[in-house]
């Protein structure tokens, strides 16, 4: 695994920022950058699983172990979703047990820092650094709006 490690200025509050990373309503549009139809299945709360998915019953499997609203957001990997069904046994699982995404939140004068850590298999890495780029500029501009 690598560490995809990125940020980006946003102009406006961590709460809005915060609202474009968990609600539905945004994280569909950004998500979508990853693969198309994407969403979340959780309840955002600490201890909480998470599972990333998309219409094609694919996608991953996570909890979220630190969650301090409007700072930081940090989901640990342990599965996979394959053909809707929870998987933490194979050899694709086993490449995201024990990933991070991760992210934070500094307020700088009247602007928010947005700063993501991804683990990624060496594989993805540069496919995903590229659309991370992408998502960020997507998340900037939903926040701004």
């Amino acid at each position: 695994m690598k560490t995809i490690r990125k940020s980006i200025e946003i102009n406006t509050s961590k709460e809005k920022i915060w609202d474009v990373l968990i609600q539905d309503t945004y994280t569909r549009d950004w998500y979508a950058i990853f693969s198309p139809g994407s969403y979340a299945i959780t309840d955002w709360q600490l201890g909480s699983k998470v599972i990333f998915t998309d219409d094609s019953g694919g996608g991953i499997i996570g909890r979220i172990i630190i969650l301090d609203p409007c700072e930081s957001l940090s989901i640990e990997y342990y599965g996979v979703l394959t053909n809707n069904k929870e998987d933490f046994e194979s050899e694709e699982a086993q490449i995201f047990k024990g990933a991070h995404e991760t992210y934070s939140l500094t307020s700088k004068a009247d602007k928010t820092i947005l700063n993501i850590e991804v683990d990624m298999s060496d594989g993805m890495f540069d496919m995903m650094s590229k659309a991370w780029d992408e998502a960020l500029l997507k998340i900037k501009n939903l926040s701004e709006a």
